[in-house]
């Protein structure tokens, strides 16, 4: 507690100078078996700021007792163990729920291959991937502050889970404990992070088949219709699990949606992107709906990351000029420079299909092989927008991301790109009056290719070492085999079926 106070009250530059003394390198943890038996890692963390602290015992017996008193309120029959796969898409395994707190104590079984592999797989894929103990198992252990009934599912409860080997190390390859890595690290370094997603969604209807061909046709909804059941439904759904959604509206054409989550601190942002992911999917399903973050033009919708850093403290907005002007403070301006300079990898992650790249192009009618990366304010057009007003203070709006992003590797790269920002001495600041040349070297372009952003990410030494060699190895050896495998329409029925 006294640290956190000393660490409030330093100076703006005091926090840059203690940040570029900080050590780049993670150490990575490592939990041994007994250590799970002991002390119920399966909890993970009690504290979503802080990775490194784990639940005291009284803490898992306080929580475990509340939750069998939910459990025997709501009569649950079954609880579902969830963890992302490297797509964002929820992959689980359900369990009856007399076994809920043995499963908790040792975990959940699953097939590696669940979440690192990609859709409707090929013979040939295990070979060219050849990633390292590929068929093996891992555990699924639950974060008992994620569980929740699940208002769209019978009698059913979830609980998101980090994922480990069955000898207790850390799966390098999880986007959640990356997410987790890089927000301990951002703490390390006295800072928080408050975040919020803003989806995208297009809802359609059941399926046609006319002259020989399937059709989806949008729900036609008035523009400014919000009287509708289902959007009723899956808000109340959301506020229910913990989820709280701060508006929503009909967008720019029938059945197309977005959602404005309220901003948190830590790892909730991405958790209630990830459930909104699958709860818009099971509930539509309840209406006779398919719904997807693909529009039926060819484009994706976009997932912008709204965020803003804050002392570790969480009191104080580092964004916000105590002056009163409405401009990022130097802090912040270090912060977006580290996001403009590592824009090309950034968009690999945050668009990472081919349909998601259109966006980025899709008002220009000269052919080049990349655009600059844009920022201003109060500029939606701008890749990454500052906005200084309304109640939340000064933020960023990474709109770099489209909606079929895994909202964790979002999360951990725009993180990992700011923090560098901020410890790296080659970005010198232009004043407030200068404010069209933001720092002296030329911010990256991004790359409307897919295979030319790859190679970004690759040759990202700042990232690679942030989200580790392993994932990124991993991560473009999969989108490789993707691209070598691309099919206009079967990527759109990937996206209409798989990334909802």
């Amino acid at each position: 507690q006294d640290t956190t106070r000393d660490e409030g009250n330093e100076t703006e530059d005091c926090r840059i100078n203690k940040l570029r003394r900080t050590r780049k390198k993670v150490t990575k943890p490592h939990v041994s078996s007994t250590e799970i038996e002991e002390m119920d890692l399966s909890i993970s963390e009690d504290h979503t700021r802080d990775s490194t602290q784990f639940p005291t015992l009284s803490q898992l017996s306080s929580r475990m007792k509340h939750i069998k008193q939910e459990m025997t309120t709501d009569h649950l029959q079954f609880v579902r163990f969830e963890a992302t796969d490297l797509h964002g898409v929820s992959r689980s395994k359900s369990i009856p729920a007399h076994f809920f707190q043995e499963k908790v104590i040792h975990g959940v079984y699953m097939p590696r291959g669940y979440l690192e592999l990609m859709p409707n797989l090929k013979d040939n894929e295990v070979n060219h991937i050849r990633a390292t103990c590929f068929n093996s198992d891992i555990v699924l252990m639950p974060e008992l502050s994620t569980f929740r009934v699940l208002p769209w599912a019978e009698r059913t409860a979830r609980v998101i889970c980090d994922t480990f080997t069955v000898t207790g190390d850390p799966l390098l390859t999880s986007p959640r404990y990356i997410a987790k890595r890089q927000l301990s690290h951002l703490q390390g370094s006295g800072f928080s992070l408050c975040s919020a997603f803003i989806y995208d969604f297009c809802i359609f209807g059941v399926p046609e088949i006319i002259n020989s061909k399937t059709i989806s046709f949008p729900v036609s909804p008035l523009l400014n219709n919000h009287e509708q059941p289902f959007m009723h439904e899956l808000i109340d759904g959301l506020y229910q699990i913990g989820a709280n959604v701060e508006s929503f509206s009909s967008y720019s054409r029938p059945g197309h949606m977005e959602i404005c989550f309220l901003p948190e601190f830590g790892i909730s942002a991405a958790d209630n992107a990830f459930t909104l992911r699958t709860g818009v999917k099971e509930l539509g399903r309840k209406y006779n709906y398919i719904t997807s973050f693909f529009i039926e033009t060819g484009f994706c919708n976009s997932g912008i990351l709204s965020h803003s850093l804050w002392d570790v403290s969480e009191k104080q907005n580092v964004f916000c000029s105590s002056s009163g002007v409405e401009e990022l403070t130097m802090t912040g301006k270090k912060w977006l420079a580290g996001l403009l300079k590592h824009s090309a990898a950034l968009s690999c992650l945050m668009a990472p299909a081919v349909s998601c790249r259109k966006r980025y192009s899709k008002d220009r009618r000269d052919l080049r092989e990349s655009v600059p990366t844009t920022w201003g304010y109060n500029d939606n057009s701008c890749a990454f927008n500052i906005k200084c007003h309304g109640e939340k203070g000064t933020r960023i709006e990474n709109k770099l991301g489209s909606a079929t992003a895994n909202p964790y590797l979002v999360l951990a790269a725009t993180i990992a790109a700011g923090l560098d920002g901020l410890q790296s001495s080659d970005g010198v600041l232009a004043e407030p009056d200068d404010s069209t040349d933001f720092y002296q070297f030329k911010p990256s372009e991004i790359p409307l290719k897919l295979a030319d952003a790859l190679v970004a990410l690759e040759e990202d030494q700042c990232l690679r070492q942030a989200l580790g060699e392993t994932f990124i190895r991993y991560f473009v050896a999969m989108k490789k085999y993707e691209l070598e495998n691309e099919e206009t329409y079967a990527e759109r029925n990937k996206f209409l079926e798989y990334f909802i």
